[in-house]
Order: structure tokens, then sequence, then C-alpha cells
């Protein structure tokens, strides 16, 4: 049950990244499109403070969108309470981290919370329009973990919702996840994505089952187990079949940007197979199985692109319990 802060002075939110690993049917012949597998982070992270004022104010790396989800949730919820918008710390934009839903959700939870509606994650995000497609932002900021979620419904009288939770485990506490990032490239959004998933070939409906196969009864029970190489084993053979489908869409490979994709294949040499690109990038991730493993790459990446500036790494753990919400 939600905490009662409808008499709190305001309230700070920390929120995890999430890492998009991908759709699991793009065609939808069941009658349900897509279908997402996600990763809370432990950081990056979404951090804002949300307080009582005399006026509105923002302020902050990307307050504008935060304004506009106070605003929206304010407008939905009929309310008439001003309220002080500090973003602390951003995720990047338009990097596969799940920046836009994180902030929305955040600023939105803090709003009704803090006016007396124990509204979830899930609630505030159909608010502000948030998962279209996909529900593993809101289901990372609910509670983290690895998020399974079935699709969106394509049938008129459900098509509104979105995807239904599937399944969340927890990534093991010894797994890392290595994060490659390029500040030189920004990825798909709004209408440009929009555009670009319209453009998309027809995904063949013996490689949607191919791939829900594996993550039923492969990926899916390797985590569960522990096994980092079987279920990067999956991740890597799933992140192949889409990268070559996405292809047109970002420039003709596999991945947005080329020095990301470099720094790929220098893991994938090294022995990494559960590597790919989040959502339309360009930031590039690895799955590594434990902590010493991941710090000798973090270190042998950082030795072998040292010359390309607009790269840089991280060695992360999953987040497996959602956003952190403290009363001020």
């Amino acid at each position: 049950m939600a905490a009662d802060l409808s008499r709190a002075a305001g309230v700070t939110i920390r929120a995890p990244a999430r890492l998009h690993l991908g759709f699991l049917d793009l065609g939808g012949a069941l009658g349900r499109r897509f279908g997402s597998l996600g990763i809370a982070l432990d950081r990056p992270v979404t951090e804002v403070t949300v307080r009582r004022a005399g006026q509105d104010a923002d302020a902050g790396p990307d307050s504008t969108r935060a304004a506009r989800a106070r605003d929206g949730v304010r407008a939905a919820l009929g309310l008439t309470e001003s309220f002080a918008v500090e973003v602390d710390a951003a995720l990047p934009a338009h990097n596969g981290l799940g920046s836009g839903t994180q902030l929305a959700v955040a600023v939105g939870v803090a709003v009704a919370r803090l006016t007396g509606h124990a509204l979830s994650a899930r609630e505030v995000a159909g608010l502000l329009g948030r998962g279209r497609r996909s529900a593993i932002g809101m289901e990372a900021f609910e509670a983290g973990g690895v998020i399974l979620d079935g699709g969106k419904a394509m049938s008129e009288d459900r098509a509104a919702l979105p995807p239904p939770l599937l399944a969340r485990l927890k990534l093991p506490e010894d797994w890392r996840i290595l994060l490659v990032f390029d500040r030189a490239r920004e990825g798909l959004s709004g209408s440009q994505e929009m555009a670009a998933m319209a453009q998309l070939p027809p995904f063949p409906a013996e490689q949607a089952a191919h791939i829900c196969h594996l993550m039923l009864l492969k990926a899916l029970p390797a985590l569960a187990e522990g096994d980092a190489a079987a279920f990067g084993a999956v991740i890597g053979e799933w992140q192949r079949v889409l990268g070559d489908h996405y292809a047109a869409a970002q420039g003709g490979g596999r991945f947005l940007s080329r020095h990301v994709a470099e720094a790929i294949a220098f893991l994938e040499e090294e022995g990494v197979s559960g590597v790919g690109q989040s959502s339309w990038g360009p930031t590039g991730f690895a799955i590594v199985g434990n902590e010493a493993q991941a710090a000798r790459l973090l270190q042998a990446l950082h030795r072998r692109f040292a010359s390309y500036t607009n790269l840089s790494f991280d060695s992360v753990r999953g987040n497996n319990q959602g956003a952190e919400i403290t009363a001020l």
C-alpha cells in the first residue's frame, strides 16, 4: 500500500533507468503486438523533488518536460494546487534508457501522492499517455527487476490499455550490466520513431514464434537459475534478429552508433554473448555474470577506446526495488 503523503511538504523520487531489450512480435499474428523484455538499472537515475508552492515553478535539467507532466496529472485529476518541480538528475534523453517515462511518472506520482491520490505508476502513466507499446518503464518504476510484458492488445475494446505484466524476476545480485554510451548520438523518438516503426518490413510469424520459445523455455529459466551465459545467449541471438530488422531505420546496421557497435564487438570477442542495443539506442549493453569479470572488461574498454572521446562506459547492478519515494 502506498504511503500517505497528503500531509508532506513535498516528495523526492529517485527512479531507475531501464534497458529495453526488444519486442517479441512486431507483427501481432495472435492479436497482441510487441511484447517486451526490460531490465531496471541501479544507475543512471532520474531524481526529482516536487514541493507544494504558492505558484508553479520548475528548475533543473529537462524541467520543461517535468512541468508538462505536473500539468498533465493536475488536469487529469482536476486539481488546483500549485507545485514547484526541481529536477535534480535527469537521464540522457533519447538514449534508450527510458528518460521520458521515468521523469513523467516520477513527477506524476509525486503530484498524485501529495494530493491524496494513491495512484500506481501504471495508473499515472495512463493519465500521461505513456506506455503505448511497452510497460517496461512503468514497471521498472513500480518494482524494478527483469520485466516481461504481454504486448498491446489489437482489439478495439482493449487497444487503449497498456501491456499487462507477465513476469518480474530479480536480476541476480552478482550480475553486472556493462553500458556503452555515445554522447554524440541520439536515438529516434516522437514522430521520427513512429514513422520508422510504420516503415519496417513485415516481421515473420515463425521468427516471432522462435523468439517466444527461446524466451519462455530458455531465457527466463536461465535467469531464475542464475545462469548468465544461457540467458545472455538468448538475448544476443534476439538482438541480432532485431538489429537486422531495424537496420534500414538506423543507417544500415544493427546499432545506431558505429562506435558503440565497435565496443560491443570487442566485448563479444572477449566472450560475452548477451550484448545489444537498448531500444533505438545509441546505448549498448553487455550482460556479465560476475563483478570481477565486469571490472576487468570495463578496464579493457577504457584502454581499447581511450581515443573515442564520444564514448563512455559503466558497470552497473540491476535495480530490484523500483523507485525510492521520500517524504519531505
